[in-house]
């Protein structure tokens, strides 16, 4: 597995970034959108989030077999007073690909990362009882509580959501 962090993004990663979130969505992810999810929908968010990067959004790519398997995304806060920590977002791989260690890999990719760049605190959010949440407790991540009906799933129902912290050495 390669895990890179692009500075750009070609046609080939658009694409596949694209395949990508339509895989997630479609299976029940819940990362933001509803499902079906359309091709161009998928497009234009990756453009948003390029968007993004050039004012300092750090995306993570997992590459296996050629192929575009998983995504994550490390923004630092842009407050003076938040300048030590940063929002792990919309971690996703591929659902033919999952239960192969990707998700662990691109956590400590984020973390080694953000050690890097002075960054002490991450902070992150997910579904209530997806299998990310047992993935975080594993990595070492601290539960902070639940707040209910905070965002819709996949299919419009309100759900409940988990909110991490992680203190890196």
């Amino acid at each position: 597995m390669n895990i890179t962090t692009p500075t750009t993004l070609s046609a080939a990663q658009y694409d596949g970034l694209a395949e990508l979130l339509i895989d997630v969505i479609n299976a029940g992810g819940s990362v933001g959108f509803f499902a079906p999810l359309q091709k161009e929908t998928a497009l234009e968010y990756w453009r948003q989030v390029k968007a993004e990067m050039e004012s300092g959004l750090v995306l993570f790519i997992a590459e296996m077999d050629g192929l575009l398997v998983g995504s994550v995304q490390l923004a630092p806060s842009p407050k003076a007073n938040g300048q030590h920590r940063a929002e792990v977002r919309k971690l996703i791989t591929h659902t033919d690909y999952r239960g192969k260690g990707i998700a662990s890999r691109l956590m400590q990719a984020v973390e080694d990362h953000a050690l890097a760049c002075g960054k002490t605190l991450l902070v992150l959010d997910t579904h209530l009882g997806r299998p990310a949440e047992a993935i975080y407790q594993h990595l070492g991540w601290t539960r902070v509580g639940v707040i209910p009906d905070y965002a819709a799933g996949t299919d419009g129902s309100l759900h409940a959501t988990v909110v991490f912290y992680k203190q890196l050495a």
